[in-house]
């Protein structure tokens, strides 16, 4: 998936405007929204259990590369080989190249964002090597012309059953299903046959555990077992601030990831996976690698943006909020979508590359309510606002309007002034139906909802003529 984040309101206007994904994305506060409500009410103590997360996320990230030293001694002595990628180039180049030197024709890949944000897919074909995925929604992403998720947790939640429905028949020469189960089952079949031939699988991971040098992955369907156990070699895929001290730690993080996701107490599987297979076990790979990836990561470590590396990878604050629940993941361009991505991405990528998606969030704080590790995603947005400001980032018309106002703003008489004159020429410009249908030089505000007018008073004026009704 290319970087597309300086794109952002051109695709935004064209995810407005489609009427069927408008529909699909009303699954969003069915299937996560109210289920998550339900889920977390089952906890006997919710804040008390976040704050436990915060305080033992942030103990692992304070002393990350100690915590990664541990990790990689007790991983190794268990047989597996863990190597560390500064770059996304570089994590993509290990993993094909720990492909070739075991002689992998075909992959087998679990549902991993790290993969689409290394541009995994993209190396494995350059180097001709087969990848399949074979997580539900990622499969049918692959198949449709390798489309990029839309979400975090459900990478497929912008498309209908109808589509998908289309999608199988067309790709598969089947008879069209109309069913769910059977196109789950349809794609069962033709994934069973990717599984039993498979070189090399590949997994994400949600944490690693330093104690016991081992991955913890959190799924929903079977195939995650399918890539991990069956092929000969697996390799982790994940980015270096997943690391917990302790299975405590774990235990901690477990009880709030489910139900912050996907409205569950607890996912279908939880696979907690040590090394490579050990003599009289029946099954596991019998080469394990670690690919850790920093990918920016390391930059926001000791820095005002350091919080974000406790993310958890939940999509609580996407599927909250307003912005990403009327456009969907696709228009901001890159792997992370929601008010997660707006920060990640400029954080990754580079201001510069996304100046759209700071400002893609109303900062109504929904974000920051919901997520788990308590991430103040609205306060971020704020400084990452306030760097494309200091660094001239944004355009010239805005930041002398922004200028202007902050010059008004340090003196109160001339802003009440202005304040009085702004307040009576809206009103009038809003006549009876005290709605603005086009605003001047402001035309974002006008072009798909008319703006309200004011009553013709500022605020002080009335507050002093209600004292003075009183």
């Amino acid at each position: 998936m290319q970087v597309q984040s300086m794109h952002f309101k051109s695709r935004a206007a064209m995810k407005l405007a489609d009427a069927r994904l408008q529909k699909n994305l009303t699954k969003l506060a069915d299937k996560f929204v109210t289920a998550r409500a339900r889920a977390l009410a089952e906890l006997d103590d919710f804040e008390g259990t976040r704050t436990a997360a915060v305080e033992r996320r942030n103990r692992a990230l304070a002393a990350l590369d100690v915590w990664l030293e541990i990790f990689e001694r007790n991983a190794t002595a268990r047989g597996a080989t863990v190597l560390y990628a500064e770059t996304r180039e570089e994590a993509a180049r290990l993993v094909v190249d720990i492909a070739r030197r075991h002689g992998a024709r075909k992959v087998t890949k679990s549902k991993s964002m790290v993969s689409e944000e290394i541009g995994l897919n993209r190396a494995f074909a350059a180097a001709g090597i087969q990848p399949v995925e074979t997580d539900l929604g990622e499969y049918i992403l692959q198949i449709n012309d390798n489309e990029a998720p839309s979400h975090i947790i459900a990478p497929v939640i912008h498309k209908d059953k109808e589509e998908i429905a289309d999608l199988f028949a067309r790709t598969h020469r089947t008879a069209r299903k109309d069913e769910i189960t059977a196109l789950a089952r349809e794609a069962r079949q033709v994934l069973r046959g990717h599984f039993l031939t498979s070189d090399l699988g590949i997994s994400g991971g949600n944490f690693l555990v330093a104690e016991t040098g081992s991955v913890a992955l959190v799924t929903n369907e079977g195939n995650e077992g399918m890539c991990t156990i069956v092929p000969r070699v697996h390799v982790v895929l994940t980015g270096i601030e997943k690391v917990l001290p302790t299975l405590e730690d774990l235990a901690t993080l477990l009880r709030l990831l489910p139900r912050s996701a996907t409205g569950q107490s607890i996912t279908n599987y939880v696979s907690l996976l040590t090394g490579t297979r050990a003599a009289g076990e029946p099954d596991g790979p019998e080469h394990m690698y670690y690919v850790l990836v920093d990918g920016g990561r390391t930059g926001l470590v000791g820095g005002e943006f350091q919080d974000m590396l406790r993310c958890i990878r939940c999509g609580a604050c996407m599927n909250h909020c307003p912005v990403y629940q009327k456009i969907g993941g696709h228009a901001y361009g890159w792997v992370y979508p929601g008010p997660m991505g707006s920060v990640l991405t400029p954080s990754y990528v580079g201001l510069e590359n996304a100046l759209d998606l700071p400002q893609a969030a109303t900062l109504c704080g929904e974000c920051q309510v919901v997520c788990p590790v308590k991430i103040p995603l609205p306060d971020l947005l704020r400084k990452l606002r306030e760097k494309q400001f200091e660094r001239g980032l944004r355009p010239w018309y805005e930041r002398v309007a922004l200028t202007a106002w902050g010059y008004a703003a340090r003196r109160p008489s001339l802003y009440r002034a202005g304040s009085r004159i702004a307040a009576r020429v809206l009103a009038w410009m809003g006549g009876e139906r005290r709605r603005i249908r086009t605003l001047p030089f402001a035309s974002g505000w006008t072009d798909h909802r008319d703006f309200p007018a004011p009553s013709g008073k500022t605020f002080h004026e009335l507050y002093r003529a209600r004292r003075g009704a009183r």
